[in-house]
């Protein structure tokens, strides 16, 4: 944490500044989000598709191939420690595992090395005379059972397929083999996008140091918020250069309690899912990365003030913990209609969830529906101002009065209402300038 003393009231990082001097003696004395966005090379699971995984997910092993708590789904796990929904999308498609014997032949269900351990055991039911028990193994474990004389009775599982006509043979167990995961290329970056931009999400992340895909993520949140209306941001790692309020640029990584070192690039999985499930009122200055005990690298408080200064999200070592210095994003160029407030992502979630909250609850309930007349347009104020109010309850807005701060009449079309609202979001504390005099 910074601190120091102040003259004036300038300081770039948060904390806490205190001055100390001596006064004269007298006689007496007397401070709904949560879904993020995340595209991998997996090892298993459905091929360029995307999945919805909520964070109360207990059982992650059928869809993605191992436990949440497995290393191969690290970054999954990262995501969800903050996020209440993960879209994760698998880039890569490589080789199905598979195996014959005799007549059968199996196959698993996606391609991978994770197919590899998979295997099929064929023995003698005990209790249904004349039939075989078929059996599929994951690394030596159980996951599915069946009943079968013929290979045609067999039905694919969630792990493996089987084809085959005649009657099956006894086997102790036949491996699955030949599975690849196959690499990911740039343009299945583009289809994840492509795919994502059909969905409701607040946060991307991009676990990449790839400069080109940096550039196509940046290109794809721009668009959406400045043409397609869809308040969302994009979670990158090393790209200041983005200077755009949807652009969140980690410049660290963190080191975990149990030594796992995660690189900025890594990072970006818990800041998109952190970011995406703070609340409008919310501000993550300060907060502690889950489980991480140091940042990686440590940056000295000169190169931590030129970081913020160039818009860049770091993480500071503090009392054994990772914490978040500034929750910022990339914007440095600030003009009239972008102020410096907009650098700070509290305040623009506050503006991101009026815009997407007012959007949704306008087409579902009032688009087509009501009267472009005043009791229309006054049905339409009333939607707005509520909603206004509620986030002025709960400190995301602060002095808003709904006779002087929200406008709305007839557009200049018949069909059409313009409204205009004013509105100014609360940040958190973060520069705590204190005196004391030593008496």
């Amino acid at each position: 944490m910074a601190g120091g003393t102040f003259v004036t009231q300038n300081k770039v990082r948060p904390g806490v500044y205190i001055n100390m001097s001596s006064a004269p003696q007298t006689v007496g004395t007397t401070g709904e989000r949560g879904v993020a966005a995340l595209a991998l090379p997996l090892s298993w699971g459905a091929e360029k598709t995307l999945l919805r995984i909520q964070s109360s997910q207990a059982d992650l092993k059928e869809v993605l191939g191992y436990e949440l708590s497995a290393p191969q789904l690290l970054l999954v796990q990262e995501a969800l420690k903050r996020a209440q929904t993960l879209l994760l999308y698998r880039l890569n498609t490589g080789v199905q595992a598979s195996a014959t014997h005799g007549v059968l032949e199996i196959k698993a269900r996606y391609s991978g090395t994770r197919g590899n351990q998979l295997a099929v055991v064929i023995q003698s039911s005990l209790e249904h005379e004349g039939k075989y028990e078929v059996k599929t193994l994951l690394e030596g474990v159980e996951v599915d059972r069946q009943v079968a004389l013929q290979a045609s009775e067999l039905q694919a599982n969630s792990w493996v397929s089987f084809a085959g006509t005649d009657e099956l043979e006894p086997t102790a167990g036949i491996p699955l083999t030949g599975g690849t995961d196959g690499a990911a290329a740039n343009s299945d970056h583009t289809a994840f996008l492509s795919a994502l931009e059909l969905q409701s999400f607040n946060t991307v992340a991009l676990v990449s140091e790839d400069e080109a895909l940096k550039g196509v993520y940046t290109a794809f949140i721009r668009r959406l918020r400045e043409t397609e209306g869809y308040k969302v941001q994009a979670v990158l790692a090393n790209y200041p250069i983005a200077d755009h309020e949807g652009v969140i640029s980690v410049k660290n990584g963190v080191i975990l309690a149990d030594g796992t070192t995660l690189t900025a690039a890594q990072a970006t999985a818990w800041v998109a899912g952190a970011t995406a499930g703070a609340a409008p009122n919310e501000s993550l200055t300060y907060r502690a990365y889950d489980g991480a005990v140091d940042a990686a690298a440590r940056y000295t408080h000169t190169q931590t003030e030129s970081a913020l200064q160039n818009g860049e999200f770091v993480f500071t070592a503090s009392n054994g913990q990772a914490v978040v210095e500034q929750d910022i994003n990339t914007l440095t160029r600030f003009t009239a209609d972008k102020a410096r407030s907009f650098a700070k992502n509290r305040v623009i979630r506050v503006l991101d969830s009026i815009a997407n909250d007012l959007k949704r609850i306008f087409e579902a309930s009032y688009v087509g529906r009501v009267n472009n007349n005043n009791d229309g347009r006054s049905m339409l104020r009333n939607e707005a101002v509520n909603y206004l109010q509620t986030l002025q309850s709960i400190a995301a807005i602060q002095n808003f009065n709904p006779q002087t701060d929200f406008t709305v009449q007839q557009g200049e079309a018949v069909d059409s209402v313009l409204m205009e609202v004013s509105v100014q979001p609360v940040d958190a504390a973060e520069k705590i300038y204190l005196k004391v005099t030593v008496a």
